[in-house]
């Protein structure tokens, strides 16, 4: 399928130099935790109990109930390198790698629903409603009982998809958490990503829901009305967005499409930065959003290798993972020095952690094979001195909790999932002569990319040098005022 490829004269982040080592975020406001329930939009315990008024203190969740079997398969623990970092997250790229929709993981669901089922109220999938953008701005939201007769409207965003991609979503979903504060914020997601769903203090119920790579699920177990208001922040092809008309939204927040002229949204622009592009959704239709709002509250548990140095060699794809040899003299360097130095890796990538950590002779206790959960990497992650990784969603995961980085790019280039500017994130990005525009790899592709090959140990051992100077002003958590910090 086509898509729009109008270059987007508008993009905030200039492609980076070739090569370079470049600084790079803004720091987001800080978020307060709030825990996630994944028992779905009508059914369950709520992620966020409903409460009168628009107050948001400090609210616990629980782990997803009454899932079905698959809720979140083909997905590590961590869903750590399978977040699809590097590609555009249109689902039609899903599709053209052939995988195969397959149903929503949400599964079976217990409890009495929050909106009993009604008939009559979901459009055919031949009827579809034209969902308009002539009147762009949210309306009025005064309240929980702003849908009238007692009953919450509710709001559904789906972002099907990984960890890096949850988190690049941060700021939306908190743009319209802002801009409808009464409507019961459901999120169609991943089950594993339930703890940092809870964390982003956005969302009041997670749905499971998933599907293979990057494809859109076939189907979301909604019951009951159809949603007020349904947010597609998953793609820009018709897959996702025919999913979401099938519930009959009176409104539907989406890209537009040749394929869907009954969505009248903004065009949808290949090249933009990951964060921006669902903030101009959102700009679109009324709704302000700061594309640099992606903190995430400290986790509660301890770290499990307080103050070590975090290398994480895998990723979703060979193309973005650089060679695990390089990784071990990486950490061969830094135990030299005196650091601790831990390697982790999904459920599926226990050679790809052995490898480096028997060339660097690591001990056992700074070996995380077999995928830590959720809770634990983000704790690892958040007392770390520094995480090292390729483009996926652990370096997402360290610009949440403001953790120093170095990440290694190829076959994409920063520019379209890199973090934000800030002398804590350090992007090495060797792309050739071309720069970035010259620079084609497959972010799919079964060997490492040229670029990311490019890059040496002596760059990312000068990289962590660069982030030691910055951490010894004692500014770590500084806001975006120090840019021009070493």
């Amino acid at each position: 399928m086509t898509r729009d490829n109008t270059p987007d004269t508008g993009r905030g982040r200039p492609p980076s130099p070739s090569p370079s080592l470049s600084s790079a975020g803004r720091p987001p406001t800080n978020a307060t935790a709030l825990p996630a329930s994944a028992g779905g939009p009508v059914t369950g315990d709520p992620v966020r109990p409903p409460s009168a008024g628009t107050a948001r203190g400090d609210r616990r969740a629980r782990s997803v109930a009454g899932a079905g079997p698959g809720a979140g398969e083909g997905m590590p623990p961590a869903a750590v390198d399978d977040a699809g970092e590097g590609m555009s997250p249109a689902e039609d790229g899903a599709g053209a790698r052939g995988a195969a929709a397959w149903p929503s993981a949400g599964g079976p669901v217990t409890g009495d629903p929050v909106h009993p089922p009604s008939a009559g109220t979901a459009h055919p999938p031949d009827a579809l409603p034209a969902y308009a953008a002539s009147d762009p701005s949210p309306e009025p939201d005064n309240g929980p009982d702003a849908g009238g007769g007692g009953a919450r409207p509710r709001l559904l965003v789906l972002r099907a998809l990984g960890l890096g991609d949850l988190l690049a979503g941060v700021p939306a979903l908190r743009a319209l958490r802002r801009a409808y504060p009464g409507h019961e914020l459901v999120l169609a997601a991943p089950a594993e990503l339930a703890p940092l769903v809870a964390a982003t203090d956005a969302v009041d119920r997670l749905l499971p829901a998933a599907g293979p790579g990057r494809a859109v699920p076939r189907t979301l177990d909604w019951t009951g009305p159809p949603p007020d208001v349904a947010v597609d922040l998953h793609g820009n092809g018709p897959p996702s967005h025919r999913l979401l008309t099938r519930l009959g939204p009176p409104k539907l927040l989406a890209f537009a499409h040749p394929e869907t002229p009954e969505i009248e949204g903004p065009p949808w622009y290949a090249e933009e930065h990951e964060r921006d592009r669902w903030c101009r959704l959102l700009r679109a239709y009324g709704i302000d959003a700061d594309p640099t709002d992606l903190r995430l509250p400290r986790p509660e548990a301890p770290s499990p290798a307080p103050g070590a140095v975090v290398l994480h060699p895998g990723a979703g794809a060979p193309s973005r993972r650089w060679p695990v040899e390089r990784y071990a003299a990486v950490a061969e360097a830094l135990r030299a020095r005196g650091r601790r130095v831990v390697v982790t890796g999904g459920a599926d990538e226990a050679d790809l952690v052995a490898r480096p950590a028997k060339l660097a002779h690591l001990p056992d206790t700074d070996v995380f094979c077999g995928g830590l959960s959720l809770d634990r990497l983000s704790a690892l992650v958040a007392g770390a001195r520094a995480v090292v990784s390729g483009d996926t969603g652990i370096a997402h995961l360290a610009v949440a909790h403001a953790t120093p980085s170095v990440t290694l790019f190829g076959p994409v280039p920063p520019s379209r999932w890199g973090p934000p500017d800030h002398p804590r994130h350090r992007v090495l990005w060797h792309p050739g002569p071309g720069g970035d525009h010259g620079h084609h790899g497959d972010p799919h592709g079964h060997e490492p990319d040229p670029a990311l090959l490019r890059i040496t140990t002596d760059d990312v051992l000068d990289a962590l040098d660069a982030l030691d100077a910055f951490d010894a002003l004692g500014i770590r958590d500084a806001p975006d005022a120090l840019e021009e910090a070493p």
